[in-house]
């Protein structure tokens, strides 16, 4: 407990005044009525404990009490009555509200109601603000007061230095010779000058409009000035959402010329806000792009808009001859309850290309996908069903690219209580789908699934399984499949499939003093009859078949419902992983799929169309936490030539980051994929710096001998400015899209926004 010395002529405990007990009851409009009656509170304090005082000061959750009256604490109380005035010495502390003032001196002058604190003087605001400076002065009213040699640091760790400032009306504060920056001193060299700042002849803090004002201010980067402010605004660090212009983006290209983009945001309400963004462009005229965002009390949603009178129009690219183009996109989620919502992402356009055209999309964007969807889960039941519009956007697209499904339905169910020892589980799948070029089609599948795991007690692990399906499928019409050519007839057709089966596994675990080994054979075998019905049915969303070590023990290898796997099947393979105890595994796959009674429903190049399948492997390794590599690849049954591969690899270590991509699939026909696909896609950043780093990327078409697309660039980011210079080539051709290079500057200032700038 600190001691407490009283000198004075005539020091003694005064009775509390009138306008004390008022100030001790009501809540101070802000610091210095806070401060003032520290002061008046300690006169009448003196023969109480310090210690007590501090007990009963703080609430539950540890923070001041505005009910209770001041806490002061100092080395040594001073009661003056000669010079009507109280005097703090030596360490002082006042707290009260949630507002901390420390310094060397604190002296209330009872005369003229001045509370002046001199010599190291931090006062803590509860928002977090720290304001540091070497003596305050607050008048009479409280409220209105004057720091001499300030320096501030908010919550969000922007800083203020002035040589002085003046609180005017409660909640303006203006600095004179003042100095704005929200970057940190920089630990080696305080003295240096931050990466950048505005110094101004007057700054001026107003707290009820969260605004920040620049009088006759000099914009300085690294020290240097670079732009003069005669008059510059921007909100306070603090607030979140503000209405007001977002910093412009300025750019051009051969096909818009110069562009200007001038977003303006209107804050309308705490839950709902709109920005509209203006691009003028020299070519083309003005495109008018606005964003809606709305929360309610149960979701959210989102609706843009982008339109365009063309002033310069190229006929080659439109559907109609109509000068104006534009699109509407909408998204959003709806809770329902805490077990149903729904939600809803949708996009329409007047033309394919207008999104790529005017950088709304990414240019590589080469399907539109609309839907709407409502999803129930509680316990073990699921429910979601969805709508959907699909649609192709490249030239290339024939009529089937674009289709309606109306609707998709998914139901599961897992039965709580085991049944024969093992679970059970309900499946359901409704679509109705129609298709511009094809016919229309209706399923309803069903089925039952089955499943148990037994472990022996020499580890051997018996999984028996069984399932029963059955379908029901209506096409409207004739038809001929523009992929397969295969011809359907219209009409109903059901079908069935009863499977039944055992998956065995045997894993030997070897422990050493590094790692855990576990060698791991499995083999399973399903028998079923052979699949019906497979001519009459229309081919809509099984034809994504990649065959390898992720599908070798996937009981129905097909990807979606209209086509079953028929016929007795095995499926062997062999797993070996390595797991280190510091984290890093290696894991190994290698297996083979045979037919070995029925009818084989694969297409030939799926790597599974004869009797004895190709063979799949599987290598992912992460040796430590910075490095890791996953392989996948089928090689030929006869010659072990590969046919497809995927490799994947990433490296994060010291000042160097990179990932690589490649994928190779030879042609399957029976799939609509005519001819080798191979590409590979590369990025990365070295840091050559402290603050400066050199990214790139490329995506490169091996099969075709085609770039796709190049970037390359330079960038600087420190604790509040951060500047990307970038260089990219785009080489894709669609109608008015065509290859096009750019240089992209982006400059990002903490608290005041970023910067863009694109270039030819």
């Amino acid at each position: 407990m600190r001691h407490r010395h009283i000198h004075s002529d005539a020091a003694r405990v005064a009775t509390p005044s009138r306008f004390t007990r008022a100030w001790a009851r009501s809540r101070p409009p802000g610091i210095a009525a806070g401060l003032v009656l520290g002061i008046m509170a300690a006169s009448l304090s003196a023969a109480l404990s310090t210690t007590a005082l501090a007990q009963s000061q703080f609430d539950a959750q540890g923070k001041v009490d505005s009910t209770l009256p001041m806490l002061l604490q100092a080395d040594q109380m001073i009661y003056d009555n000669r010079n009507n005035r109280v005097i703090a010495r030596g360490n002082v502390e006042i707290y009260y509200s949630n507002y901390t003032l420390q310094a060397d001196k604190v002296i209330y002058e009872r005369g003229n109601n001045l509370l002046k604190a001199e010599g190291n003087v931090r006062i803590k605001e509860p928002n977090g603000a720290v304001i540091s400076t070497n003596r305050i002065t607050l008048t009479d009213d409280f409220r209105d007061g004057f720091i001499q040699s300030l320096k501030i640091v908010t919550a969000e760790d922007a800083r203020i230095a002035a040589a002085r400032a003046v609180r005017e009306k409660g909640d303006t504060t203006v600095f004179e010779r003042a100095v704005y920056t929200p970057c940190k001193a920089c630990e080696d060299n305080p003295e240096k000058a931050p990466t950048w700042r505005i110094k101004a002849k007057k700054i001026i803090h107003k707290k009820s409009e969260a605004t920040i004002e620049y009088r006759n201010a000099t914009f300085e980067m690294f020290g240097v000035p670079i732009l003069k402010l005669p008059y510059f605004k921007h909100a306070d660090p603090s607030v979140k959402r503000k209405t007001g212009f977002l910093v412009p983006r300025y750019g051009g290209s051969r096909e818009l010329g110069a562009t200007i983009e001038t977003p303006y945001y209107f804050a309308l309400a705490p839950n709902y806000d709109f920005t509209f963004s203006p691009v003028f462009t020299s070519k083309r005229g003005v495109l008018l792009k606005g964003n809606w965002r709305q929360r309610t009390r149960n979701g959210r949603y989102e609706i843009n808009l982008a339109g365009i009178n063309q002033t310069n129009k190229k006929t080659e690219f439109t559907t109609s001859d109509d000068d104006f183009r534009g699109s509407i996109d909408s998204k959003g989620i709806f809770n329902l309850n805490e077990y149903w919502s729904w939600g809803w992402d949708v996009t329409a356009e007047t033309d394919d290309t207008f999104r790529r055209f005017y950088d709304i999309d990414n240019v590589l964007t080469t399907d539109r996908v609309s839907q709407v969807n409502l999803t129930g889960q509680r316990d073990r039941n699921y429910f979601d069903m969805r709508v959907f519009s699909f649609g192709g956007l490249l030239l290339t697209d024939n009529p089937a690219s674009e289709s309606l499904v109306l609707p998709v339905i998914d139901y599961n169910y897992i039965f709580s209580d085991p049944v024969l020892g093992g679970e059970l589980s309900f499946d359901t799948n409704v679509v109705s789908l129609t298709r511009e070029g094809g016919a229309d089609t209706s399923r309803i599948v069903s089925e039952v699934k089955w499943r148990k795991q037994i472990i022996d007690r020499r580890g051997q692990v018996l999984t028996p399984f069984f399932s029963a399906r059955g379908d029901i499928y209506d096409v409207s019409s004739n038809f001929v499949d523009q992929v397969t050519g295969t011809v359907f007839t219209g009409g109903t057709t059901t079908r069935g499939m009863v499977t039944g089966g055992l998956e065995y596994r045997y894993p030997f675990v070897k422990h050493t003093a590094s790692a855990a080994h576990i060698l791991e054979p499995i083999a399973q075998i399903i028998a079923r009859p052979n699949a019906s019905g497979q001519l009459d049915i229309p081919n809509e969303d099984a034809r994504s078949l990649v065959f390898d070590d992720t599908l070798l023990f996937d009981i129905d290898k097909f990807s979606g419902y209209d086509l079953v796997e028929g016929g007795t099947r095995a499926n062997i393979g062999l797993r070996y992983t390595l797991q280190r105890y510091n984290g890093g595994y290696v894991r190994a796959v290698v297996g083979q799929s045979y037919e070995i009674a029925g009818g084989n429903d694969f297409q030939t190049g799926s790597g599974l169309e004869n009797n004895a399948s190709d063979f799949v492997a599987g290598l992912y390794i992460q040796p430590m936490q910075y490095f890791q590599f996953i392989g996948q690849a089928r090689f030929d049954k006869d010659n072990l030539n590969l046919q497809r591969t995927d490799l994947a690899a990433s490296f994060d270590y010291g000042p160097v980051k990179s990932s690589v991509i490649y994928a190779r699939l030879d042609s399957q026909p029976g799939l609509g994929i005519p001819a080798r696909r191979e590409e590979i896609q590369t990025s990365g950043s070295l840091k050559l710096a402290k603050f400066w780093s050199l990214v790139g990327s490329s995506r490169y078409d091996i099969s075709g001998s085609q770039r796709i697309e190049d970037e390359i660039g330079i960038k600087y980011a420190d604790d509040c400015f951060a500047l990307t210079v970038t260089y990219n080539e785009s080489f894709i051709r669609d109608r008015d899209i065509e290859p096009n290079s750019s240089v992209m500057i982006r400059f990002e200032f903490k608290n005041l926004g970023a910067f863009d700038l694109d270039a030819l």
